[in-house]
């Protein structure tokens, strides 16, 4: 159990460093920090139900997150106009986040399979040269084959004759 918690830990903190040198997953975080005190302190300032500027921070995060906690609804028709494009706005946030990590984690390893396509390639190019060398002898010794046999039957014929 231990080795599985070590590996699955040596995972995810190989996949944290790989994606601390995606700038993107930089641009993303603080898209979305951005958007959540911007449209946090819109909803305190349009919505009745908001009462502080940590509530509406807070309903902008649940909201972004889709988690929807609830306890901090926005009420006014504006307020939940706003939620709703946040909603959509987290939609496509997660859809990129998951992009993101789905090209780290294939992309990861797509060096260390070129480099066994490398290896392969000039494993079957030597094959392929040494069957040539195979094919060339075989051809030879067929062809002293032949010129033996018609050797020895010329010479048996003459015997027989």
């Amino acid at each position: 159990m231990l080795l599985i918690l070590t590996e699955a830990f040596g995972l995810v903190k190989n996949l944290f460093n790989d994606l601390k040198t995606k700038p993107i997953v930089i641009y993303l975080l603080t898209l979305a920090f951005t958007v959540t005190i911007v449209v946090g302190f819109m909803l305190y300032l349009i919505d009745p139900d908001v009462h502080t500027l940590f509530d509406g921070i807070w309903s902008a995060w649940v909201t972004i997150t889709h988690v929807g906690f609830g306890d901090v609804v926005p009420t006014s028709f504006f307020g939940r106009l706003l939620s709703a494009l946040l909603i959509l706005f987290g939609l496509i946030l997660f859809s990129l986040f998951t992009a993101i990590l789905s090209v780290t984690l294939i992309g990861k390893d797509m060096h260390v399979w070129g480099l066994d396509v490398q290896q392969i390639e000039q494993s079957t190019n030597r094959i392929e040269a040494e069957e040539s060398q195979i094919l060339s002898e075989l051809a030879r010794l067929h062809n002293r084959m032949t010129a033996l046999e018609k050797k020895l039957s010329s010479s048996t014929g003459k015997v027989n004759k």
